[in-house]
């Protein structure tokens, strides 16, 4: 809406600039020298340049503005939906690219493209319909020619679109290439491989130059091709009010005030062309955040969650792009202080299950209850509140052990985490230092802390259900069976994914999982 009041008032300078112009030039020649009140005139038209300049200040000021708050937005709502589902997410590395550099590239869609867009539905009007007023002949030409500059623009936006979204995409690849390269550096070191992935990303490097030379070979053809149209436009109005000046059919005064106000017609919808490419990175990250936005599932419903038992009764679900379900007709049902542990075959879906049981992921069909009642209907942050999640890969921050246990609960006091490490079967102190994405731990000692975690969530945060996947993978038999005791002694109702015989032993229930 300020774009479009800019605009008109931006119009109406247009149109008071030209008349200023053509009278007092005009003025100017029949009189051979300067004209009474040109101190005046001159003052005026000072005013117009410096109102104009003001005008273009503020929609600039506004555009930013708005690009600043719709990128924070999107940024807000992008993380949200990662949040919201961390199984099957898209990758780590195709996240950072689009909410850092690809939204970045939207301040030139509301820095250039909107505020053009503005302009382009105002400005043109308005001027044509002042030159209808002095000039209908020259309207007329103008009338008939302006919509050619849309319909090519529109021809050529499909293709720089199609260039960009394919130049996005195979930035898109790269980021992922590289991100995955500096993730398993250290075995590619291991191994003495490291030096051999240079081609891969060379490659990769040459086809993004490759595509990024396409968009900007289209991107400059095409503004040529929209400057040649403008300009051949223009030329057929001056051409006409040339001949009409010549025979008398047309004065000077109005001659100039619409060779003046022509090209001010043109330059709107002919820059809405250019500036589309500005904006066109931007656009593809934007689509890119929403297929992430749109993704998540919703947020649940607002009731509160009951005490009772979890069950999952009947539930299916498919992966998008998958030919087969992951899980199919699964039901089960943890009991408060029960252990439920679920097996199969790797890859059978039992990760998805504990998924489906979080809220992560909404089933096709069948359901999730908590006490009887509908999950989609629960208020899944109340749900979530009761719940502790132990993941194939527990996260890890940048601290010590201890930092990283009292994520479960923020109050939980030192005896407790100590404690609860203890119980984990943890054989290093809580004041051990842990790097970014948990450096200096080994896979089992992440999972001691997870596990430790998990305890503190359930004995001190006062969460009801423990959801663990393999969380004994990599221990010795001794730890193992500390932890199922620990496990059990919290009194929660406990659903476990493990593979290990002890775990399948001391559980109350154990549900095959097994898909088509």
């Amino acid at each position: 809406m300020a774009t479009v009041v800019v605009g008109l008032a931006t119009a109406a300078l247009i149109i008071a600039q030209a008349r200023l112009i053509a009278d007092w030039v005009t003025e100017a020649f029949a009189t051979r020298s300067f004209p009474p009140g040109w101190q005046t005139a001159a003052l005026m038209l000072a005013l117009v340049f410096a109102g104009r300049a003001a005008l273009t200040w503020l929609g600039s000021l506004l555009a930013h503005r708005s690009a600043a708050a719709v990128k924070s937005t999107l940024r807000r709502d992008v993380l949200a939906a990662r949040l919201a589902t961390p199984i099957g997410a898209a990758s780590s590395a195709s996240l950072v690219r689009t909410v850092t550099a690809g939204l970045d590239a939207l301040d030139g869609y509301f820095s250039k493209y909107l505020p053009q867009l503005g302009l382009a539905a105002t400005v043109p009007l308005l001027v044509g319909g002042t030159i209808l007023l002095t000039d209908w002949q020259s309207a007329l030409i103008i009338a008939f020619t302006l919509p050619l500059i849309p319909l090519f623009m529109a021809l050529i936006g499909w293709t720089t679109e199609k260039a960009t979204r394919q130049s996005f995409g195979v930035a898109d690849r790269l980021a992922r290439h590289f991100g995955d390269l500096i993730a398993g550096l250290p075995t590619l070191q291991a191994f003495a491989r490291a030096r051999a992935q240079r081609h891969g990303v060379e490659l990769n490097e040459g086809q993004y130059r490759e595509a990024t030379m396409k968009t900007l070979y289209i991107s400059f053809l095409s503004a040529f091709a929209l400057e040649l149209l403008a300009s051949l436009s223009v030329a057929v109005v001056a051409v006409t009010v040339g001949f009409r000046l010549v025979y008398g059919d047309v004065d000077f005064t109005t001659a100039l005030f619409v060779l003046i106000l022509a090209p001010e017609a043109f330059l709107p919808v002919r820059q809405v062309g250019v500036h589309f490419h500005d904006s066109a990175d931007g656009v593809a990250a934007a689509d890119a955040a929403f297929e992430v936005i749109d993704a998540a599932p919703s947020p649940g419903g607002t009731g509160p969650v009951p005490a009772g038992a979890l069950r999952l009764e009947d539930v299916r679900y498919t992966y998008p792009g998958a030919d087969a379900p992951a899980v199919d007709g699964l039901s089960l049902a943890v009991e408060p202080g029960a252990v439920v542990a679920l097996s199969g075959h790797s890859g059978g879906g039992k990760s998805t299950a504990l998924a489906i049981a979080m809220g992560f992921l909404v089933p096709e069909s069948g359901r999730v209850t908590v006490g009887g009642e509908d999950l989609a209907g629960l208020d899944l942050t109340d749900w979530r509140r009761q719940v502790a999640w132990v993941a194939q890969e527990p996260g890890m921050l940048n601290g010590t052990v201890a930092d990283n246990v009292a994520l479960g609960h923020p109050e939980a006091a030192a005896a407790d985490i100590s404690r609860a490490l203890a119980d984990a079967g943890a054989d290093f102190g809580p004041d051990k230092h842990v790097g970014d994405d948990g450096e200096g731990l080994s896979a089992g000692e992440r999972r001691r802390v997870a596990l430790a975690r998990a305890l503190v969530r359930i004995r001190v945060g006062g969460a009801r259900f423990l959801i663990l996947d393999e969380p004994t993978a990599g221990l010795d038999a001794d730890t193992e069976a500390r932890v199922i005791a620990a496990v059990r002694a919290t009194g929660a109702g406990a659903l476990v994914v493990s593979h290990r015989p002890a775990v399948l032993a001391a559980a109350d229930h154990v549900v095959e999982v097994v898909t088509a």
